[in-house]
Formats: structure tokens, sequence, C-alpha cells
């Protein structure tokens, strides 16, 4: 930073009469002042993470604990989709590779929830919820070993085809998948622990709704702060490396192929937890609910957030949640009918993506962030000015 004031001094003829030391200081005063902002959160990016954790944990209890059974049904919606959601925010925002398969992967996290909840004597629900998220992982490094050497719409078409075929083998295979009208899904009853901790935050009933929306935003807080652990650590950093410059970190010695495939099974792994969970949520797994519908979904919600944020994957979640009904009901106190209520939604869904894309292309978070960023180098300059 001091190189571009010591050349202009010299270019304009001064001479200076500080000595190098307080030159360097004067140089770097800006930097330093911009660094020594307070901050309330540590210093530490693991202990960070906990405090933020343990913050939103609160928040969700407020929330949950606040609103009715319905929009708790909703919350719960929104967990499953914000968790597919973060892991296409690893594969897509921090690796560079476009998914529209993601809708699959959570199929096969769905499937294996139902099957093995099918059972007389079922296995734990946490241990339910593991198998089903190392099975999906198990798909998802096949399917990125096979798409580690595509790049853009090549990868799209490939795991376009994964969206389009996987699910019909519940049509194949009807005995054990049940076919069109899937599988039902005998959603655990809360543990008693559960009745007893909601009794002493709020007194309120716990329903099995409650329940579920307290199953998934566990599963949705967990797998965020693992995520966001992630990307801040070396392997994050790598992935960026990785999307940005990918003849230089070759140059590095980096396995281009490697490092592709583990973004693919780190999002998969994601997809498997988020089906598991729609699974319990909808107590139903067919064929229907993972359309290609579904993955477009999750790529808009994470482009409309904005690319590599998991805040932007839960705001975008939020929206796929919250916008289609609250749209319809306006829809319909206008005086529009059911129908056309109903297909209000997805018009104005579009024009929401549309206006973002045009007026924030880097997604709704990653706007705010640059526009923060612009604002604290132009304070930076303007002190250095007057400095």
């Amino acid at each position: 930073m001091s190189q571009p004031q010591d050349t202009t001094a010299t270019s304009s003829g001064e001479m200076s009469s500080e000595s190098p030391t307080e030159s360097t200081a004067a140089a770097n005063a800006p930097s330093a002042g911009a660094s020594t902002g307070r901050s309330l959160l540590p210093s530490n990016t693991l202990l960070r993470h906990l405090l933020v954790l343990l913050l939103c944990a609160v928040v969700a209890v407020v929330l949950l604990e606040s609103t009715d059974q319905f929009t708790n049904s909703q919350l719960a919606q929104l967990s499953y989709y914000a968790i597919a959601a973060g892991g296409l925010t690893v594969l897509t925002g921090l690796n560079g590779q476009i998914s529209l398969g993601h809708g699959a992967l959570m199929a096969v996290g769905a499937y294996t929830t139902a099957l093995f909840l099918e059972a007389e004597e079922p296995l734990p629900l946490p241990v339910v919820l593991l198998v089903a998220v190392l099975l999906t992982t198990l798909v998802g490094a096949l399917v990125g070993v096979a798409a580690a050497r595509l790049h853009g719409p090549y990868l799209a078409g490939a795991t376009l085809a994964l969206a389009v075929g996987l699910p019909g083998l519940a049509l194949y295979f009807r005995e054990w998948l049940g076919g069109e009208q899937g599988l039902r899904v005998r959603a655990p009853r809360a543990p008693e622990a559960f009745d007893g901790f909601i009794g002493f935050v709020s007194g309120n009933p716990a329903s099995n709704t409650k329940w579920l929306a307290y199953l998934g935003a566990i599963c949705l807080l967990i797998t965020f702060f693992l995520l966001a652990n992630l990307a801040r650590s070396r392997v994050g950093r790598t992935w960026r490396a990785v999307r940005d410059q990918e003849v230089a970190a070759e140059l590095a010695g980096i396995d281009l192929g490697a490092w592709r495939v583990l973004a693919f099974v780190v999002s998969a792994a994601c997809a498997g937890l988020g089906g598991a969970v729609l699974a319990l949520v909808v107590r139903l797994a067919a064929p229907s609910g993972f359309t290609l519908v579904l993955s477009l979904a999750l790529l808009t919600a994470i482009v409309i957030g904005g690319l590599g944020s998991l805040f932007g994957a839960l705001l975008g979640s939020a929206l796929l949640v919250f916008l289609p009904p609250f749209v319809t009901d306006l829809g319909a106190d206008l005086g529009l009918n059911n129908t056309e209520a109903a297909q209000l939604a997805p018009f104005v869904y579009g024009v929401v993506l549309v206006v973002v894309m045009i007026f924030a292309p880097a997604g709704v978070v990653g706007s705010v962030r640059l526009r923060w960023r612009t604002w604290r180098a132009r304070r930076a300059a303007s002190a250095a000015g007057r400095a």
C-alpha cells in the first residue's frame, strides 16, 4: 500500500522530511484503522461459528414457539429446502459446478428414510438419517466421478439426465418403491424429553408438527455450521482456486478432478439429508415430489440469495416457501379464483428472479456485501486523503 503513495510523492518533486519508518506508518494508517474495527465475535473461526450457532438456535426456538402450527410446518419446509440449497451453494458457489440433479439426490435420501422406517422395529431416527446421508453420498460420489471432467452446460446436461431418470426408478421397482403412489413415511413420534423441553420453555403443547419443525431446524443448524467451517478452511480455499483459476490451480499441484468430486460428494450429502427431512415432514416419498422443478427451484434459490453464501441459500429458500402462499392469498383478495391465484405465484416468482438478476446480479446477499465493501473502501480512501 505504501508503494503507490511513495511513487506519487516522488513524481510531484516534493521532498519529505519524514523518516522511512514514519512514512511507512502513515501509508499503512488507513488499513490499520480499518482492521482495528471492534467486533463482538471472537477472532477464532470455530469459536465464532459456535457463537453464531448458539444465537441461531435461540432465534429458532423463539420463532417456533411464537408462531402457529401452520407456520411451524412452513418453517419445517424451509429447513429441508435450505439444507439442500446449502449443499448446492458449496458445489456451484464455491466450486463453480452447475448441477440440475439435486432433486434426484434428495429422492435418494427420502426413499432411504421411508424404507428404513417401514420396518416393524425401525432403527433410531439419527441412525436412519445417517444411513440416508451415507447412501446419497455414495450416489453423489459415483455421479461426481463420472462428471468430474465435464464443465458448464455439459455438466448441467449430465445432471439434468440424473434429475429426469433417477426418480423414474420408483416406477420400475414399484414392488419396493411404491410406483407412482410412492411410499408413506411413518414419522417417529417426539421423545418424552422433547415434551419436557417444550413445557419448560413455553408451556405450549408439543405437537408432532412442532417436533418435525424442531428436527428440521436442528439438521439445518448442524449442516450450516459444518459447511461454514468447511468453506473457511483450506478445503474451501482450494475449491475457490479451482473455481477461479483452473490453470493456476493445476500448476500448483491441485488435482482438479478430485476436488470437484469432493465438492459433489459434500453437496450430495446435504441433498440426502434434505431429502430425509422432506420425507419426514411431508410423510411421503413419491416421484412427483422430486421432478426437475425441484432441482430448478434449488438453483434459483441460491442465485437469488447469492452464490457462495449460506445466508443467501437460506434467504432464497425462504422465498421459495413463503412467497407462493403470500401471492396466492393476495390474488384471492384481489378477486381471482383459486386457479388464477395459484398460477399467479410462479409468475411473481419469475418476476422476482428477473428483477434480482438485473439489479443485483450477485444475488441479494452478494450485492449487499459488495456495496458494503465499496462503502468501506471509499471511507478508507477519504480518511487517507484527510491524513
